[in-house]
């Protein structure tokens, strides 16, 4: 029989298929999809409306967690000499310290604990933002990132890349500051949100789990989640 969440069990298992790469870079620059068949299951099952303000954040943690795998594929390391019960050798260890998860507020919360959950060494920065619902303009209104980002890589968090407003204004401040690099990760984008950020910095790889069709009037992705906020913490 299958589990709850509709997997395999050990009486009924999944036929043998063959593997394909979690990722896929796309004719859209450094647009990165992970399209892992987990990563996708559990985006499904966020789309569907009636998901608890609790299972969403569950399964956008669970998500963000495994998007951690592509998106630190090429976190610098250092080796060590250790010691295994059996004999001397040397292992591999991530420079967490030089690693910056910068969230953008309030939303990316939701990506940023999913991702300390695998990096908890990492160090945070937060950037508030608001999008005027009129003009769709983000607005600062909190800004405190740690020091000394010359030295360290710098991943933006936020789960909608809809406009790029947002997304935009926050590496436009994090930039003045002159981090070694920048990747920026969500959950959804749509091709003016893509085309924002290749517009404003090309430079910068955009990792997400779906490409989605577009935006509606209101600047929200369709088919998209809804409110990814107002999802996380419950609110209207």
């Amino acid at each position: 029989m299958n589990s709850p969440d509709g997997c395999a069990t050990a009486d009924r298992p999944y036929s043998s298929t063959a593997t394909a790469p979690s990722s896929r870079r796309t004719a859209m620059g450094n647009l990165h999809v992970i399209d892992h068949p987990l990563v996708q299951h559990k985006l499904t099952l966020m789309r569907q409306k009636d998901v608890s303000a609790k299972g969403f954040r569950q399964l956008l943690n669970e998500i963000s967690m495994l998007m951690s795998y592509e998106v630190l594929r090429d976190i610098p390391v250092h080796k060590i000499d250790i010691e295994t019960p059996l004999e001397s050798t040397t292992g591999t260890m991530i420079d967490g310290k030089k690693l910056v998860f910068v969230s953008i507020l309030r939303a990316g919360s939701g990506i940023l604990d999913g991702m300390l959950s695998v990096m908890p060494s990492a160090r945070v920065g937060h950037i508030g933002l608001y999008r005027d619902p009129k003009t769709h303009v983000a607005v600062e209104y909190y800004f405190k990132l740690p020091s000394d980002l010359s030295e360290r890589d710098v991943v933006v968090v936020d789960p909608m890349l809809a406009t790029g407003n947002s997304a935009v204004a926050a590496i436009d401040r994090i930039k003045e500051y002159g981090p070694r690099s920048i990747k920026f990760v969500c959950l959804l984008t749509c091709p003016e949100g893509v085309a924002a950020m290749q517009q404003a910095h090309p430079e910068v790889p955009i990792y997400t789990a779906a490409l989605d069709r577009g935006l509606d009037e209101q600047g929200y992705i369709v088919p998209g989640v809804g409110d990814a906020g107002d999802r996380i913490f419950g609110t209207k």
